[in-house]
């Protein structure tokens, strides 16, 4: 596909007129003029479907328009008018398709049929519902019998509550803990770390935290393009005076300003909110000697505090009654020196006191982050590091207060809240086996990089993928496309073709399902689902539109199917029950988790829904101390390369607001300024004029690791940008390639794709 190449500045804000002609042409694109409008005046309201998008709150009362850019993409791109049925297939085979970009494989259209990879084609091939079971059931009660934790049962972070469910009692059945799920790529390091932190794996603050903030620190996160709605806060933040200060590598058009589409008069009258009253563009894997220097400014000017007789700066009171570790942490704080801080922030020591100044003068704060927190070798630590500066004012466990990791997709932490874990630990298998007659596997499963590493090692046997793009997402990508047609079976449930299903074992089969969007009629009628929002709030989804085909069977009633077709019956596990009525499934999780979900079925109907018990948030301490912990991190630059080589950068992997996780929907990254191609990398321009490159031209990466595997890569345009030098960016996925798999977050596993070392190579410009 040929496309004009346009880079140059953009000058507008997020939102505004920028995000409403983006939104109209993409409902244009996907057929969606007619039908779009009152599809998205259901989308995150009490009566209609949770978007399948990001897993940001939904405010209640709602806003008139609950939806947000790539939110309305998001559901285009599944309700689109195109179709990709069996006769599609006919005409190209899979080796061609490889050929293809991720956003042409997925803008052929909604799969319709099952069906089946026939080798000898090279093509796959329509095959029954009940034949594809069966086969399906046959090949994995055979793995079974030889080795049962030789298969994986890989989520994305979209499917239900209800199928989540399912999934995990069905691995489970199976014989192993191999449940490794999108959450395992991003925010693992946020279950690992706040756990030993402060006792809970996720967040600790709501949307009426929010209200009563009086400052936000956002550190690594993108909030234009990857939780847009979120901006609806920070402006009703600004307007009532909250401060907002920012780090992050690059100036993300989100957290400068926001025209609110759904403002007439800043629409009529081009009108902008500013979102950050200071913005500090940290050096990657810099944020621990950022948190570092403003917990030192905060201790000086406590002990300034008490010597002139004025107000304390930290909050006493709070750290002698549930703290532990303040003084092993003030120790390490102290011996510190600013000139290490300052090499490791890329930041002058003005900047990071100027900040901590803003922290201390606000009474409630909260720390928001995402995966540039997370996905670093010290991610665990770089969390622990942002838990410990709240600790420090007590801004853990009371109102306007607390810790924001924001998720990605829609319910990947909900899936986390029913099992879906690699940790055994982590589950009630107890009540499982009391529930269910069978004794579960108790070994800890494989996580991604686990999964990963037994697919090149040849140890897994096969694949099953509930959603998502799992090869097109995880690091060594090379070593992997190689090693998985190894595989004896590969099953993917998807609603749209990928590029993880162009590679496939001895046999392979592509499940369509049904979106979150489309009606789901079973035995007892129209279906509803749940899904947990970032904040820990349950609520209930409401289908608003009919399925793109007939042929099309529900994320339930398919994991139901191959469940059957390959486990021995257990009168204690009621398949086909639960896929005629998906409140009985909610019976049976409220059965296993009472405390979080007694009455599910009277309960996710509620004003809001329901939150989760987060016990962080009253204060109550659900760690090894009973209280909430200082953590010391291993050093202050979290990332692999030690800083001493020149001729290397560190790169930062990159999502445009065209696309969300691996979906493309198009190449018009218009906050970046970047149109009609995604083989970019950008550069600082101190960095351009000591290698002697031009603007434009074409340049080659490798990975500057010296661990005897070459990644290279070639054909990215040299791209001027405002981004710390040393540094350069490049979109994910497509220079995934790039990362190893080993270079992951020590204790979470989480691949380090925000601090690759790297180096610039001419002459693999064109290779």
């Amino acid at each position: 596909m040929s496309r004009k190449i346009k880079i140059e500045p953009y000058k507008g804000p997020a939102g505004g007129w920028g995000s409403m002609h983006s939104v109209a042409r993409h409902m244009k694109d996907e057929g969606m003029l007619v039908r779009g409008a009152p599809v998205l005046a259901k989308q995150n309201k009490p009566d209609g479907f949770a978007c399948v998008s990001c897993a940001w709150a939904k405010p209640d009362p709602a806003h008139p328009a609950e939806f947000c850019e790539n939110g309305a993409k998001a559901t285009f791109w599944e309700l689109t008018s195109e179709r990709n049925p069996p006769e599609a297939f006919l005409r190209h085979t899979v080796s061609e398709m490889r050929g293809w970009s991720d956003y042409e494989l997925e803008k052929a259209g909604r799969l319709t049929h099952p069906m089946r990879f026939n080798h000898e084609t090279d093509r796959y091939e329509a095959v029954g519902w009940d034949e594809a079971f069966a086969e399906i059931g046959a090949e994995l009660a055979a793995i079974r019998q030889q080795d049962p934790k030789g298969v994986v049962f890989y989520t994305s972070g979209r499917a239900s509550l209800e199928t989540s469910y399912m999934y995990q009692l069905f691995a489970r059945l199976y014989g192993n803990n191999n449940l490794p799920d999108s959450s395992n790529m991003c925010h693992e390091s946020t279950s690992v770390a706040l756990p030993e932190s402060i006792g809970v794996a996720v967040g600790t603050v709501t949307l009426e935290h929010f209200e009563k903030a009086d400052a936000l620190f956002f550190f690594g996160q993108n909030v234009g393009s990857n939780s847009p709605r979120m901006l609806h806060q920070l402006e009703e933040a600004k307007k009532r005076g909250a401060a907002i200060v920012s780090f992050n590598p690059l100036r993300e058009r989100g957290l400068e300003r926001f025209t609110n589409p759904q403002d007439p008069v800043q629409m009529a009258t081009r009108g902008e909110t500013r979102i950050s009253d200071a913005y500090h563009q940290v050096r990657p894997g810099g944020d621990i000697a950022v948190l570092a220097g403003m917990s030192k400014w905060l201790f000086e000017a406590d002990l300034r505090a008490t010597a002139d007789g004025e107000d304390p700066v930290l909050d006493h009171d709070f750290l002698a009654e549930h703290t532990h570790g303040l003084s092993a942490f003030r120790d390490f704080i102290e011996a510190l020196d600013w000139n290490d801080l300052e090499r490791e922030a890329g930041l002058s020591r003005d900047e990071i006191e100027a900040a901590a100044r803003i922290y201390a003068s606000a009474n409630g704060v909260i720390g928001v982050y995402g995966m540039g927190l997370t996905q670093h070798r010290l991610g665990v630590d770089t969390v622990q590091m942002l838990v410990n500066l709240l600790l420090l004012r007590g801004n853990v466990g009371k109102d306007g207060a607390g810790i924001c990791p924001v998720r990605g997709h829609s319910n990947v932490q909900g899936q986390r809240t029913v099992g879906i874990s690699e940790k055994p630990e982590l589950v009630p298998l107890d009540r499982l086996a009391e529930q269910y007659g069978f004794e579960p596997p108790r070994e800890e499963g494989m996580s991604t990089v686990d999964a990963c590493r037994g697919i090149i090692e040849g140890r897994v046997s096969a694949f099953l993928g509930l959603g998502g793009n799992f090869l097109r997402a995880v690091p060594e990508r090379e070593l992997m496309e190689a090693n998985w047609p190894r595989m004896r079976l590969n099953v993917q449930i998807a609603t749209k073709l990928n590029r993880s299903h162009l590679f496939n074992g001895k046999r392979a089969y592509l499940l369509p399902c049904l979106g979150r969007t489309e009606h789901d009629e079973q035995a007892t009628g129209p279906q509803v689902v749940t899904i947990e929002d970032s904040t820990s709030c349950i609520r209930v989804s409401k289908p608003v539109h009919p399925p793109a085909s007939e042929m099309l069977r529900s994320e339930p009633a398919i994991v139901a199917g191959i469940a059957m077709a390959t486990l021995p019956d257990n009168p204690n596990v009621p398949w086909r029950d639960w896929v005629g009525d998906y409140a009985r499934i909610r019976e049976a999780i409220a059965g296993t988790y009472p405390d979080i979900f007694h009455d599910f079925n009277t309960r996710m109907f509620e004003k809001g829904g329901f939150r989760k018990p987060v016990p962080a948030d009253e204060r109550v301490w659900k760690t090894d101390t009973g209280r909430a912990n200082f953590k010391l991190p291993k050093a202050l630059g979290a990332s692999f390369d030690n800083g001493n080589d020149d001729t290397v950068l560190r790169l930062i992997t990159l999502r445009s607001n065209d696309q969300f996780n691996t979906t493309v929907y198009g190449y018009r990254d218009r906050f970046r300024g970047i149109e009609g191609t995604r083989m970019v990398v950008l550069l600082n321009g101190e960095d351009m004029e000591r290698f002697g490159i031009r603007d434009g031209e074409m340049l080659g990466m490798e990975t500057a690791v010296g661990d005897g595997v070459i990644r290279r890569m070639s054909g990215f345009r040299a791209t001027r940008y405002d981004i710390p030098k040393g540094s350069c960016g490049a979109y994910y996925p497509e220079c995934n390639a790039l990362v190893p798999l080993w270079q992951y977050a020590e204790k979470s596993k989480v691949p380090a794709a925000k601090s690759v070392p790297v180096r610039l190579l001419r002459d693999l410009a064109h290779a």
